[in-house]
């Protein structure tokens, strides 16, 4: 999952997702509560502990942990250097996952249907919409940080894009470098609102809309074929950071077909191995009990 939020258009949810993980990373998430916290106030670490899944979500976290510190490192400079090649191999896990994740719906129905349509719709919608213009208003800065947070969960959409689309990437960017309060604040409260928050919800939403809620993110993921797809031209802005050097970030794409050379072919050639790949992690995912 931590290796995943390197790739443009590929959230750690979709992982989550894909592995069978996903419904009880968000149950543990919710479980993060109030009566949780008082376990843990009065001493009671075992109670806490069970409550929370918290093998699971150690297990979990260290994983992410790991792969920031090692395999993103790695995807990073593949992205750099190879970004066709290493964007095709992703392509093609991720259009193996639409089968994998659809198969879960239990019973396909009209409104399953238009769930996974609307998936797709906003997906795409995200892709090509135009970036806003910055705002600094602790409301919308507040509201970046729960829009933010809910992308990062919800499989098929980039938290760090819906950023740039919402027009604050650079402002929050530059918050950081600076230790800018007024914007770290608003956006720390959001981002932990939306987690929980957000995770209260899809638990919900999940016991009693279970097949049109994971049809409605198969759409998500088909979606977001659109900025994974590797014959692109990526369309970037420079934002000035107080301090530091200017950074380029995304701010749209140019699709193109691919000519046919020799590029291309070990391009497809990746996409049957992200394939085979994604294949491999659902046998690894089933036979894990």
């Amino acid at each position: 999952m931590g290796a995943a939020n390197v790739i443009p258009g590929v959230s750690g949810g979709t992982i989550a997702l894909i592995t069978g993980i996903y419904e009880r990373l968000i149950n543990a998430i919710k479980s993060v509560d109030l009566v949780a916290l008082k376990h843990l106030l009065k001493g009671e670490w075992r109670v806490f502990w069970t409550v929370t899944d918290g093998s699971f979500l150690l297990a979990l976290f260290a994983g992410i942990g790991f792969s920031i510190i090692t395999l993103a490192k790695v995807l990073e400079y593949l992205l750099t250097r190879h970004e066709t090649l290493t964007m095709a191999f992703f392509f093609g896990l991720i259009l193996v996952s639409i089968y994998f994740v659809g198969k879960t719906v239990r019973q396909w129905s009209l409104p399953s249907v238009i769930a996974l349509l609307i998936g797709v719709v906003i997906a795409v919608g995200i892709a090509l919409l135009a970036p806003a213009s910055e705002n600094s208003a602790f409301g919308y800065v507040f509201l970046c940080g729960i829009v933010a947070m809910c992308s990062m969960i919800l499989p098929g959409l980039s938290g760090s894009f819906v950023l740039i689309i919402m027009g604050n990437y650079a402002l929050i960017l530059a918050a950081i470098g600076s230790a800018n309060l007024s914007v770290l604040l608003p956006l720390a409260l959001g981002c932990g609102f939306g987690l929980i928050a957000f995770s209260h919800l899809l638990a919900l939403i999940f016991k009693h809309f279970h097949d049109q809620t994971i049809a409605l993110m198969t759409g998500f993921i088909a979606g977001s074929l659109a900025i994974i797809w590797p014959w692109k031209e990526t369309l970037h802005t420079v934002i000035e950071r107080e301090g530091k050097p200017a950074k380029e970030v995304v701010s749209g794409y140019d699709w193109y077909l691919p000519a046919m050379e020799s590029t291309t072919a070990t391009a497809i050639l990746l996409m049957l191995a992200g394939m085979l790949a994604l294949y491999l992690i659902e046998r690894f995912a089933g036979a894990t009990p």
